[in-house]
């Protein structure tokens, strides 16, 4: 299963509407990172407000994408996120100190041009 990855002028919208699997993380990673390169996109949205839970995996995962469109150059905004999302990720350990976060789409998509403007 692929998660679609949405081109809105010079940003990439991402909303994660499925169970995510190991698999299906790996393969978003890829996709995500080819996209910012093909298409030398600034910023990304991704919106994890259907995602209810990740494990372990899916949290270390999710901060790498992080890190590695970062390092790409795309700034990474996320919204939406759940409790229990929100809470495997500081258990985990994992660092998203500089990364923007909103409740939702909207709010996501103006924090991000706001980081890309000043």
């Amino acid at each position: 299963m692929r998660i679609p990855i949405l081109k809105l002028k010079q940003y990439l919208l991402i909303s994660i509407q499925v169970e995510l699997d190991d698999q299906t993380a790996l393969r978003f990673q890829e996709d995500l990172l080819t996209k910012i390169h093909q298409e030398g996109s600034e910023g990304v949205v991704i919106d994890l407000t259907s995602v209810e839970t990740i494990d372990s995996f899916i949290a270390k995962v999710l901060g790498d994408v992080v890190n590695m469109a970062n390092l790409m150059g795309a700034k990474v905004v996320l919204t939406g996120i759940q409790p229990a999302v929100a809470i495997t990720l500081i258990d985990m350990g994992i660092k998203l100190e500089n990364v923007p976060t909103a409740l939702d789409l909207d709010q996501g998509l103006e924090k991000l041009q706001q980081e890309l403007e000043g």
